[in-house]
């Protein structure tokens, strides 16, 4: 389908709601039946209408549409959060015995559930770098149900080869998920390289303002379908329809934000790799990664998101310039309006900082909606501080 369409009429059946131009927020919890028959229908199989909203919702319904026709999938769920759109189809699809494959360093709350949660319920998980194909071979059992994949990683920006990777799963029975937050549709497209489940952190570029927590998966609807009827209704997972009402309206600009996201970025990018006090910027598309071929083939652009390390970088001098920035803010997430930035050693105990681990010492930068200039400035005047 063509972008604009999806974006601006897909699901959009205006004659149903007084043609008014923006869709309604139908902000019920609950719908009625004019017949019994209607009403055991409904009960029977919630999937194919609406019943309750801690299901489905006539404004979800449209959002929807348009995420599952934004990834080419067949169908798509929206949850309260990126992270419960990631453990919900997990809980749903593993049960005791089974194995993960994942690859390392995934999101924070990632991690937990496949290290803390899943353990507590019979399921391993074997954590891989994944950037070599017979790290994957190996690590495959019979007892493996799921590959997992971050690709782009949204802090180092390891890529993974998911056509690769999906042939390998295909022909073992394995299903594949991959966290698409950092690239978003609009930049890759999981599925038709042949990967299973997309999950989002709809929070970031779908969004885009800084303003709503949400989760997206899509794939085929069979699979979704059974995710939805089990633990999906069961854990209460459901985005809300004022929340579904805001991504649409993110939606409407997601093309021309993420166009000036990237090139503001890549602006901001040439300027750090020539600064005198900056060791290297780790960026998917930068000359010195050793997968720059693989991830120009997988992704269309960048996006906002990259990470720096500083020369000789010391807890002091990572502190001092992080503290030294006075419009870039420091918060967690990204995909929003304002330009963030975010130091790896925030989330370390001060006395298990190690200035020699690659990790601990990066520095994660999101380039917003400000003109490069702008961020430029207040990076210049943060770097004369060390």
């Amino acid at each position: 389908m063509d972008l604009s369409y999806i974006l601006n009429e897909l699901g959009e059946e205006r004659e149903n709601y007084f043609n008014s131009i923006a869709p309604p927020i139908m902000q019920t919890s609950n719908f009625k039946f004019n017949t019994v028959e209607d009403f055991r229908a409904a009960l029977a199989d919630e999937y194919q209408g609406n019943l309750y909203s801690r299901g489905f919702n006539p404004t979800i319904d449209i959002l929807r549409k348009k995420l599952a026709a934004l990834d080419g999938a067949e169908d798509a769920l929206v949850f309260s959060s990126g992270i419960a759109a990631i453990t919900v189809p997990v809980l749903a699809l593993l049960q005791s015995g089974d194995e993960v494959v994942c690859v390392e360093n995934p999101y924070s709350w990632t991690i937990k559930l496949f290290k803390e949660f899943l353990p507590r319920y019979g399921v391993s998980t074997t954590f891989i770098d994944g950037t070599d194909l017979s790290q994957f071979e190996s690590a495959i059992t019979a007892k493996t149900k799921l590959i997992y994949l971050e690709s782009p990683n949204t802090f180092s920006f390891d890529v993974q080869n998911l056509e690769a990777v999906a042939k390998i799963a295909k022909a073992k029975g394995i299903l594949t998920m991959i966290d698409n937050s950092y690239c978003s549709p609009l930049y890759q497209q999981p599925i038709a390289h042949g990967i299973d489940l997309v999950a989002q952190s709809a929070t970031k570029y779908l969004a885009g303002h800084s303003d709503v927590v949400a989760g997206v998966l899509t794939g085929k609807k069979e699979l979704l379908e059974k995710i939805f009827n089990k633990e999906y209704l069961n854990i209460g997972a459901a985005l809300a329809p004022q929340n579904a009402w805001l991504l649409l309206r993110g939606l409407r600009t997601l093309p021309i934000r993420l166009d000036k996201i990237s090139e503001t970025a890549d602006k901001v990018v040439a300027y750090l790799n020539a600064h005198p006090k900056v060791e290297k910027v780790l960026h998917p598309f930068s000359q010195d990664n050793k997968d720059l071929a693989l991830a120009k083939k997988q992704m269309k652009k960048c996006g906002g998101l990259f990470s720096i390390v500083l020369k000789d970088a010391d807890l002091t001098k990572i502190e001092t310039f992080c503290n030294g920035l006075k419009h870039i803010l420091m918060a967690v997430s990204w995909g929003g309006y304002e330009s963030l930035i975010i130091p790896a050693c925030a989330g370390i105990n001060k006395t298990n900082f190690d200035a020699t681990n690659n990790r601990h010492v990066l520095i994660r930068i999101y380039v917003g909606l400000e003109e490069a200039e702008y961020i430029i400035a207040d990076l210049e005047q943060a770097f004369s501080k060390i």
